[in-house]
């Protein structure tokens, strides 16, 4: 796992910069800190900064093999069986990533077809000039590419082009309002002008300054709902399950698994338990605060019932106040999920023991889980409703102007969801799958365990997983008022402490109550910061803090105080100013 960025410009270009190359380097060193490598041939330069997980000693990037050169921020979870059926090969490496090369070296870009795992790959031929960009189907890995005035950048993050002056800390009207009403940006395009994000699942032939070539795998199966059995499916789900987590736990490191107490980590975790016959170690993250739903009891139970050794971090508004401003300075590209906060310190105390961490992440878009998806199912005339119908700050006032287009990229991502006989239901889980699970979830998984130098692995979101589930009949999916049946299930059968079929107490981060509580002091700062007077009227910025207690208001005040403190780092260019008090009121 690594951080990546290169350049690729114009045969008559001036070779890339030093500098640049120094910066780019600088600016991903938080995501690989055990080391450094770059190539350059002629106007082509390739960057990796390396977090060690696969052959420590000799998986150092670039890897060279047959003219070619490649960087990836990556886990091939395959790579012994890629090894295994090329034997004429003479690997010079254990590293997880060599066969990903060789394999580019026999087929090209489709190469990507015979890889398992979440990867952003960068891979120059020298005898062409040219370079291949590849991002995993399910967008688990970033990769993002910025026309500049030679030619091309890419990057694993945005604020590495921007820290390099590759791109300008310019916004895109259109994304801001995207972010402000749906917390996520969808598209190709990110919030910052010029700088793009590779789609998941796309691969990019790049020469000579311009991309010549596009190409798009599939993250989920084709087709309409199949004729199966329960029983089928439950025995096609724990092979795929088994399988998926064997892979997911080849690692050189040691490794450890985030638990939530619900129904898709307590999942993960029984199957870890199984494939290795080994104590697990689990982390669990709680609010210290009066009435916050803690998910600390629910995960003691489940690790206990496992024989897994289980640490616990409690979470205070004293500790949000103090580090806020660091959380959201490592979303570069946004997103205003307030999931970010117990995902940045479980990944900052994970990392004293160990250096992968595995999640339930994308359990309920592959699953079906959440509460929106049945309301989706039904037709209009019996309470159905498209998805994100109405924005954060619908009806509340607080904008100068009524965002306008911020549902067109989500409407894009539904209206590619519908074909191939797709029930509604799946149509709403393709639709999540495309846009909210790669810009939100797997972003905020990406940049908050990244920031501590810590792998995040989703053994749900693969494709075996996928071709498992994602094509079942909606009665396997939702039954009885529930989503994730089958995986409820499977998981009553293999671990009945998780209690799948008891309510749901649902996952909230109580910042709409301590927003409030200081409401008057926060929300004066808040209203004052450059981004937000542009947006908002003060007063009633202001006024919505103070009123913050109330659920929609709460979280449309948490979206303002996060647009304020990202556009104060990655718009502005300063960094925090200690905690979010002191931050906001520095200039």
């Amino acid at each position: 796992m690594c951080g990546i960025a290169g350049l690729i410009l114009r045969n008559d270009a001036q070779p890339p910069p030093p500098e640049t190359l120094a910066r780019l380097t600088r600016a991903l060193a938080h995501r690989g800190p055990d080391g450094t490598g770059q190539t350059m041939v002629g106007r082509i330069a390739l960057i990796s900064t390396r977090l060690a997980i696969i052959d420590l000693a000799g998986g150092d990037q670039p890897l060279f093999a047959g003219g070619a050169a490649l960087v990836a921020n990556a886990e091939i979870y395959n790579y012994r069986e890629l090894r295994a059926a090329m034997p004429e090969v003479r690997f010079a490496t254990g590293s997880d990533c060599e066969p990903a090369l060789h394999r580019w070296l026999r087929d090209g870009s489709d190469y990507v077809k015979a890889l398992r795992g979440m990867y952003a790959i960068a891979v120059h031929e020298r005898a062409a000039r040219t370079v291949t960009l590849s991002r995993d189907p399910f967008g688990i890995k970033p990769l993002y590419l910025a026309p500049i005035a030679d030619g091309l950048a890419f990057a694993s993050e945005p604020q590495a082009l921007l820290e390099a002056g590759l791109a300008a800390r310019s916004v895109r009207t259109a994304a801001r309002d995207e972010l402000l009403q749906m917390q996520f940006v969808t598209g190709p395009e990110t919030i910052f002008e010029g700088i793009n994000r590779l789609l998941p699942g796309e691969t990019l032939v790049c020469a000579d300054g311009h991309v010549l070539e596009r190409h798009r795998i599939a993250a989920l199966p084709d087709g309409g709902p199949e004729e199966i059995t329960e029983e089928a499916a439950l025995a096609r789900l724990d092979a795929a399950l088994a399988d998926s987590i064997e892979l997911h736990l080849r690692s050189d490191v040691p490794y450890g698994m985030f638990l939530s107490g619900g129904i898709d980590s307590s999942a993960v975790l029984a199957m870890m338990r199984r494939v290795t016959n080994q104590e697990v170690l689990a982390f669990t993250a709680g609010f210290e605060a009066p009435g916050a739903a803690d998910e600390r009891k629910a995960a003691k139970a489940v690790a206990e019932a496992v024989g897994a050794r289980h640490e616990t971090i409690g979470i205070t508004e004293q500790m949000v106040w103090q580090h806020l401003p660091e959380i959201v300075a490592c979303m570069d590209d946004p997103a205003a999920d307030y999931a970010i906060i117990p995902s940045w310190f479980l990944a900052r105390r994970a990392r004293q023991d160990v250096k992968v961490a595995l999640s339930g992440e994308g359990g309920d878009e592959i699953f079906a889980g959440y509460g929106r998806y049945r309301t989706a199912m039904r037709p209009w005339w019996l309470g159905g409703r498209v998805m994100r119908a109405r924005g954060t700050f619908d009806r509340l006032d607080v904008l100068r102007s009524r965002p306008g287009t911020w549902r067109d990229g989500l409407g894009a991502d539904e209206a590619a969801a519908l074909q191939n006989g797709r029930s509604r239901l799946a149509v709403a889980q393709a639709t999540d799958i495309a846009g909210w699970l790669p810009n939100d979830l797997l972003l905020k998984l990406d940049r908050c365990l990244m920031a501590h130098g810590i792998e995040g692995r989703t053994p749900l979101l693969d494709p075996a997983v996928a071709a498992a589930t994602f094509c079942l009949p909606d009665a396997l999916k939702v039954r009885s008022g529930r989503g994730k049946w089958l995986l409820r299930r499977w998981l009553e059968r293999h671990l009945p402490a998780a209690r799948p079929f008891a309510p749901k107490q649902g996952f909230t981060v109580p910042v709409g109550a301590w927003i409030a509580a200081a409401g008057a002091r926060l929300g004066a700062l808040v209203a004052a910061s450059p981004a937000i007077e542009e947006i908002a009227e003060p007063s009633r910025v202001i006024a919505l803090f103070r009123g913050a207690a109330g659920r929609r208001e709460g979280f449309a005040a948490w979206t303002l105080l996060f647009y304020a403190l990202w556009h104060r780092r990655h718009v502005i260019g300063l960094p925090p100013a200690g905690d979010v008090f002191a931050t906001l009121a520095a200039r």
